[in-house]
């Protein structure tokens, strides 16, 4: 049954599908380009179209380094025939010819440097005299010519003949036959090879078809290109009000393919398409371990103990199930209600999809080239959006074409964008486009115009960037600065406790942070504003004021709409809040902060209560520590005031005055001291209890 079959070229020589050489010899044929798609993910889909009768083979020239994403990507399509093989040379095809050969690429470079390469082999000879033997060695000599006229090198040859050894001049040989058959063929392989690859950077793709009659055949691949580019220019009526702007786009094309474009159905692709490259026309090999060589001794392989159950094949035939119906699922076109393909027919992925949806539009007739007016018409799908120029076009390497892809009245509503990032005094000229189209704009530059309306003249007011813009969505391009138009923006930060609560001798508190924006806005003297403020959105940060349903929210900002009369001046507060919440043991803080917390506001009336009555106790607490500290303090003095005292008495005579009268003070300092610790011991008892009742009122609390 014929078949379309996708065929993959691997870095083998040839790949045979099913069947050997034709019986027939096939006809070569030329493969004209006659479909181009471009990408905006940087690669390009080119659609080669050849008329064949019965068994054929086509040529496919590309540049070496398309080499790889050919051989990812090549495709034949072939409704009534099918695919025999596809064969190029190797990535350095000369170096692979000589490989096998007993001579190398420099011995072809001079007579001399062949035979010296083919020393041994068997040659006949006709100089100034016939002789027939095995080569030497050729030596270049040199020689003086007559008459002063310089010198000149010539190469002498020696054989070993039957007669012994013979030489002659290699440049005075009239031939030089090589005796062995085999060796001539390698001679003429090689230098057929060299005349073959003399074009270094491209290689020559031999596509081999079976087949009977006259039929169509596609060869089609993704390639590299340079990225097409869009870019618009967009005309604003100067008068205020009106909401409508005139849109032109335009594609500006590169052909870097080295081939000249000659009457090709182009189209461009917009899109974020995954794209990428793999080394296939590398050779690679498989690192193997150095295993010696056993001498002595047996190797004994380990026993097979086997898989563990059977679920894990089962999933994975289960799985391959799965991705074969899926597969065949996406082929078929379940996804949409899609014409049936032709029975038997096969494609891969997307490009078949693209190749039907060009059959579709493609026109019955072919187009002549029209003038640069005709528009690209437009198709979008889920993923991305085609431009498909309506005409054949003609574009020769190296040149570049610029293509008009959109030119309609958009709506366009004239706005002074506010970005504090940008400038901090003065709001941004800007648009808000909206694609009221029936497909997405690609990304691209926009050149932005006013005409006058009572005039008609036309001037330039400033460039902007134009990101994707899907259908039935908006973008804001800004294209200059309004320095008529003046904003202040002040920022206060406030931190403010809402809640608390005490449980098990924990306080619990809630802090609202808060940044506070105010914008003072002033309109021009004669013009009415629409003003828009993106204000910087915070992670973790709530909009307070204005309400949700007064902002629009983009990815990093509030954006805050503002109308201003003529000269009007308008003040516009932005909160933003933030909880954070806190934990601290009781028993850490200090007497201030549980007085700061007794007079907190945001607390309720029972935990401030709470508070002022621990601050009361600690206060309490801290007299009997004063008290304490000064017994203690007494203590010590007297206890220093002995110790200086019996150091003097140990220095006087025990019976003289002065002695005495240490003792007398030393008695009467054992008084004091004995009622110090008494005291001493009430005042820690009775800190004691006062702490333990803090801690007991404490432990309590539950608020």
């Amino acid at each position: 049954m014929p078949r379309n079959i996708p065929l993959l070229v691997s870095l083998s020589v040839f790949l045979i599908f099913g069947w050997g050489t034709p019986s027939a010899p096939a006809a070569n044929h030329q493969l004209p380009l006659k479909r181009i798609m471009l990408f905006t993910g940087g690669v390009g889909y080119f659609e080669h179209v050849a008329v064949v009768d019965g068994n054929a083979e086509l040529d496919l020239v590309v540049r070496l380094d398309q080499v790889d994403d050919v051989l990812k990507s090549i495709v034949v399509y072939d409704d009534k025939g099918s695919v025999g093989a596809i064969s190029l040379p190797g990535r350095e095809p000369l170096k692979q010819s000589f490989r096998d050969l007993p001579f190398g690429r420099q011995a072809l470079n001079s007579p001399a440097a062949l035979l010296n390469a083919l020393q041994g082999a068997r040659v006949t000879v006709v100089a100034h005299r016939k002789m027939q033997g095995r080569i030497i060695k050729v030596v270049a000599e040199t020689v003086k010519l007559g008459d002063g006229r310089g010198t000149v090198t010539r190469h002498r040859a020696s054989l070993l003949t039957a007669a012994g050894v013979q030489q002659f001049i290699v440049e005075e040989a009239e031939t030089l036959q090589f005796d062995d058959p085999i060796l001539r063929q390698q001679l003429n392989r090689a230098l057929g090879d060299i005349a073959a690859h003399r074009v270094r950077d491209k290689r020559t793709l031999k596509i081999a078809l079976k087949g009977k009659g006259r039929r169509t055949v596609r060869v089609a691949y993704v390639v590299a290109v340079p990225l097409w580019k869009a870019s618009y220019r967009m005309t604003l009526d100067q008068e205020s009000g009106k909401d409508k702007g005139r849109l032109h786009g335009w594609a500006v094309v590169e052909n870097a393919t080295g081939r000249d474009w000659t009457d090709v159905e182009l189209s461009l692709v917009s899109g974020n398409q995954v794209t990428f490259r793999q080394a296939l026309y590398t050779s690679y090999y498989v690192n193997r371990p150095y295993v010696p060589v056993e001498v002595l001794g047996r190797i004994l392989p380990r026993p097979d103990t086997g898989i563990v159950g059977g679920e894990v094949a089962k999933r994975r035939a289960k799985s391959e199930f799965r991705s074969r119906r899926q597969a065949k699922s996406f082929r078929s076109g379940r996804r949409s209600k899609a014409p049936k393909p032709t029975p038997g027919a096969s494609m891969i992925g997307s490009m078949a999809d693209v190749a039907k949806e060009m059959d579709r539009r493609r026109p019955a007739a072919p187009a002549r080239m029209a003038p640069p007016a005709a528009i690209a018409q437009t198709t979008e799908s889920a993923t991305q959006v085609l431009f498909r120029v309506p005409v054949a076009l003609s574009v020769k390497s190296g040149d570049s074409l610029v293509i008009p892809i959109i030119d309609r009245a958009v709506p366009a509503k004239r706005l002074a964008l506010y970005q504090p990032g940008t400038h901090a005094s003065h709001p941004l000229a800007a648009v808000r486009l909206t694609n009221d189209g029936a497909s997405g704009l690609p990304p691209g530059v926009l050149t932005i115009f006013e005409r006058d309306a009572k005039s008609g003249a036309v001037s330039y007011v400033g460039d902007a960037q134009l990101r994707t813009l899907p259908a039935g969505e908006k973008r804001l391009v800004s294209f200059a600065l309004d320095q008529k138009t003046q904003i202040d923006r002040k920022i206060e930060r406030t931190r403010t406790v809402i809640k608390g609560s005490i449980n098990r001798g924990v306080f619990h508190r809630t802090i609202e942070r808060r940044q506070i924006t105010t914008y003072r806005l002033k309109a021009p003297a004669r013009e009415p504003r629409t003003l828009l403020i993106e204000h910087p959105r915070r992670a973790g940060w709530k909009l307070t004021n204005p309400g949700k349903g007064e902002v629009e929210i983009t990815k990093d900002h509030y954006r805050i709409e503002v109308g201003l009369g003529k000269a009007e001046k308008k003040v516009i507060t932005v909160t933003l809040a933030r909880p954070l919440a806190e934990t601290m043991k009781i028993s850490t803080l200090s007497l201030a902060r549980i007085a700061v917390f007794a007079r907190e506001a945001g607390l309720s009336r029972a935990v401030r209560q709470a508070f002022a009555r621990m601050a009361k106790m600690m206060r309490e607490i801290d007299g009997h520590k004063q008290r304490l500290a000064k017994l203690e303090k007494d203590h010590k003095s007297i206890v220093r005031d002995q110790s200086r005292i019996r150091e003097n008495m140990r220095r006087v005579p025990n019976r003289s005055n002065i002695y005495k009268r240490y003792l007398e003070k030393l008695n009467a300092q054992e008084n004091r001291l004995e009622g110090l610790m008494d005291n001493i011991d009430k005042a820690q008892a009775r800190r004691r209890a006062a702490e333990d009742a803090l801690s007991a009122f404490v432990a309590k609390l539950d608020l």
